[in-house]
């Protein structure tokens, strides 16, 4: 492909965003004149989505949730990390601003971050990141090594990690203050399918959760 024709290309799926937005704008007022003055008032999510930043996973359309449902946060991994102060700054808008619900942490089978945390090598800016699937997997290493399927190891640390990075939501002081002032938000763990597109409820269970970390990680004042 010569320079004229990568320019040609690249502008042409620059311009197609922008034929697709006016579409979807168009559509939405034909469904709903007032639906950007709706949209404009503000906003009262009853979900907080955590999820990985695969392109392939597109929360609200998976989900069936609108503009102005699901308050979105999106990393490698789908990863809660107490020294990130993107995801807790979020956390902490969506639970004592936004007064959220639920608080989804969706995971991937199939997680490139989860693969590459699996690999033994050195993958200089990511190790510190990855590190804390490996560290899941330190803590669930023998159940982990006994699987012998390749795959359903590596499927099964996924899903492990998702529960973990449900610990480490419910650890927050915000979610813990406002569950017990107002018993929500809960906190759920799912893993998404690329072979069915359907999503796999892990079945955390928020209350037995909070129960088993409040001994040391008790963040209420109670």
């Amino acid at each position: 492909m010569s320079e004229s024709e990568i320019s040609k290309y690249l502008k042409q799926t620059h311009d197609r965003v922008f034929e697709h937005n006016r579409a979807w704008a168009e559509e939405q007022k034909k469904k709903d004149p007032a639906f950007f003055e709706k949209l404009s008032a503000g906003q009262t999510p009853e979900y907080l989505w955590i999820g990985c930043s695969d392109s392939r996973i597109p929360a609200e359309q998976i989900t069936g949730l609108g503009p102005g449902e699901a308050f979105i946060h999106r990393n490698i991994a789908n990863l809660v990390v107490n020294t990130d102060l993107n995801v807790m700054s979020v956390i902490n808008y969506a639970v004592r601003h936004l007064q959220v619900k639920h608080i989804v942490v969706c995971g991937h089978y199939g997680c490139g971050g989860v693969k590459a945390a699996m690999t033994p090598k050195d993958l200089g800016l990511l190790n510190p990141w990855l590190r804390n699937i490996r560290d899941v997997y330190r803590l669930h290493e023998k159940e982990l090594d006994d699987i012998k399927d390749e795959k359903e190891r590596y499927n099964h640390l996924v899903e492990l990690s998702v529960i973990e990075q449900c610990r480490n939501v419910i650890k927050t002081a915000a979610v813990q203050k406002s569950y017990a002032k107002n018993h929500f938000p809960i906190v759920h763990g799912w893993v998404f399918g690329f072979e069915d597109g359907l999503l796999k409820d892990l079945k955390v269970d928020h209350e037995e959760m909070l129960r088993g970390i409040q001994k040391i990680y008790n963040l209420t004042e109670e």
